[in-house]
């Protein structure tokens, strides 16, 4: 198998598999007639947002950071961050409680068997709508804006981007997260991909040679020498990878 196959093949896989989709769907009709029934008119709106959205999360396999980011729009302001999370945390702890439960902020965790919801409070905003810092304070966020800007490259890219992203998210899984899911994805929307293959490999690299981490002084780079086709091991996403860093670059090696 070349390493264009396997590449290929190892994107196309990193999808929720039916049963998984099946599943969250489940889990997101059943979160929002709790949320309704809880709040009974508090809220303005709730739904699903980020990489689910996307079509670009992985299977809880291959992440085990994977969740679904779940929004719950408050309709009266006026409080802290804080006072949300809290809110939300009252209703978790009230209709799911024998789940895991947390809060990692700016975000209230609710683990269930087959997925974790990251819910995020919100309020509207005549600009889109305003969530937590992190620091105690507000952001303003537009979520579905990059979900077009993203859905607009992939076609531009005929349909090469979002498997590249897969596979990148499956490194930065196994190397222990050094970036962020959404600013990373982000990064891999702006990079410039002319001059590409028409393949998922090709696109993959690119997006790998142009990936800054968030200290801005550190590239990734993959090492494609002529090992690289010579058996599905020597190209293997999985824990066979390597990983030397230097003072200008981190460079991934593909080894068995």
């Amino acid at each position: 198998m070349t390493a264009q196959s396997y590449l290929y093949n190892r994107a196309t896989n990193a999808v929720l598999s039916d049963d998984e989709k099946s599943s969250i769907v489940k889990s997101i009709a059943t979160l929002k007639s709790r949320l309704n029934a809880y709040f009974d008119g508090n809220l303005l709106q709730h739904f699903a947002f980020g990489s689910y959205t996307r079509n670009t999360i992985l299977p809880r396999a291959l992440d085990a950071e994977s969740d679904v980011d779940y929004m719950a729009v408050f309709a009266e302001g006026g409080y802290t961050p804080q006072t949300y999370l809290d809110r939300l945390k009252r209703f978790t702890e009230y209709r799911y409680n024998r789940s895991e439960i947390y809060q990692s902020s700016p975000t209230l965790v609710l683990n269930l068997n087959h997925i974790r919801f990251e819910l995020v409070p919100a309020l509207d905003h005549a600009s889109g709508y305003s969530i937590p810092d992190g620091s105690g304070g507000w952001i303003l966020t537009t979520p579905n804006t990059f979900n077009t800007a993203l859905t607009e490259k992939n076609k531009a890219t005929n349909s090469r981007l979002k498997p590249a992203i897969r596979l990148a998210k499956i490194w930065n899984a196994d190397r222990g997260y050094p970036f962020a899911s959404y600013p990373m994805e982000r990064q891999a929307a702006g990079i410039s991909y002319s001059g590409c293959a028409d393949t998922v490999m090709s696109h993959f690299f690119r997006l790998m040679d142009n990936l800054v981490l968030p200290s801005g002084s550190v590239r990734i780079s993959m090492n494609r020498d002529s090992d690289f086709s010579k058996s599905r091991t020597s190209i293997s996403l999985s824990r066979g990878q390597r990983a030397r860093s230097s003072s200008a670059s981190l460079v991934a090696v593909m080894g068995d």
